[in-house]
């Protein structure tokens, strides 16, 4: 059965369903029980399930982390949420040296099935460290995977299917477009991770994207009716649905990809790579990144000038389709 949500309230559904299907999964951070989280994600949670499984943590995210990777090494299902993708670093230790590594490092006898959920990106002129698009980092990380969606649908299936994944996710929330728009959800369906989207199919540039650049990707794609855009929306960049991608660029020869994050060592550079190991031959134009800047996110008046947009989606689009 379908539901009108925002991505916002597609969340809070799939968190509220999941709390109710498995007493082992819980739900902490900073704010996230009583003011029901910064962006009012988990509002009504605390009220319905109290304190044990909805628990306002103090004000660090090292802790915050830690605590949540103990819970889940013991068998718990915990969703610890990060304010801003920007706060995440000083929990950046336990992360890498540990939650990353627990399977490996006890040859699988322990695992930390665990979601760390982050807002991330651009888009809302706020201050410095609460617009971060840092998730190269953490793909960069074995053992973990990274998820983002694009759409309320999405938002709500993946984190489903994040909660019950074995391993660690970190599940990146586009801010942006928290509230902008709403679509039906298929309330009761979980996602599958891995696994990329088709958004529209065309013959002549792929388009890959994900999170809220995807939206920016899809109004180039709508707006250009002399070039044929074939969409592709990547889900989870860890592990890497790239067979999806290679598929597409075989029919079209062509490739541009659309991120908000710095662009070197970024997820273009890799799907870029990638092609050129194993496609070449079918490429009939360079490879092309629509990214944000090799600098820090500018603050309010010149942020919009740092992200990707519908207008420079599109002269790249005519770029490589011309070449």
């Amino acid at each position: 059965m379908g539901e009108k949500l925002n991505i916002v309230k597609a969340l809070n559904k799939a968190l509220e369903e999941e709390l109710e299907r498995d007493e082992d999964v819980l739900v902490m951070g900073e704010d996230v029980g009583v003011d029901g989280g910064v962006f009012r994600v988990t509002e009504g949670l605390y009220d319905k399930f109290g304190e044990e499984r909805v628990i306002d943590t103090p004000l660090s995210e090292s802790g915050i982390v830690s605590t949540a990777y103990g819970m889940a090494v013991y068998g718990m299902k915990p969703v610890a949420e990060i304010q801003f993708m920007g706060f995440s670093y000083p929990a950046f230790d336990q992360i890498i040296s540990h939650i990353s590594r627990i399977r490996n490092r006890s040859r699988e006898v322990y695992n930390a099935g665990m979601v760390i959920r982050m807002p991330y990106g651009g888009g809302i002129q706020a201050p410095e460290h609460h617009s971060e698009s840092t998730e190269a980092l953490y793909a960069h990380t074995p053992g973990l995977k990274v998820v983002i969606p694009s759409n309320p649908d999405d938002a709500y299936r993946l984190l489903k299917a994040s909660i019950r994944d074995e391993d660690p996710v970190i599940f990146l929330e586009p801010k942006k477009i928290y509230r902008s728009f709403k679509q039906e959800v298929e309330v009761g369906e979980v996602g599958e991770l891995e696994k990329a989207r088709i958004a529209k199919e065309g013959e002549d540039v792929t388009v890959v994207s994900y999170g809220a650049s995807f939206r920016e990707a899809k109004k180039a794609a709508e707006d250009l009716d002399s070039i044929d855009v074939e969409l592709i929306d990547l889900r989870t960049i860890k592990p890497m649905d790239f067979e999806t991608i290679k598929e597409s660029v075989d029919k079209t020869g062509r490739c541009i990809i659309v991120h908000e994050a710095p662009q070197t060592c970024g997820v273009g550079a890799e799907i870029s790579a990638r092609l050129t190991e194993d496609d070449i031959l079918h490429l009939k134009a360079p490879v092309k990144r629509v990214t944000g800047f090799d600098t820090i996110i500018p603050m309010y008046q010149m942020e919009d000038k740092y992200l990707p947009d519908k207008s420079k989606v599109k002269d790249a689009v005519k770029k490589v389709y011309e070449f």
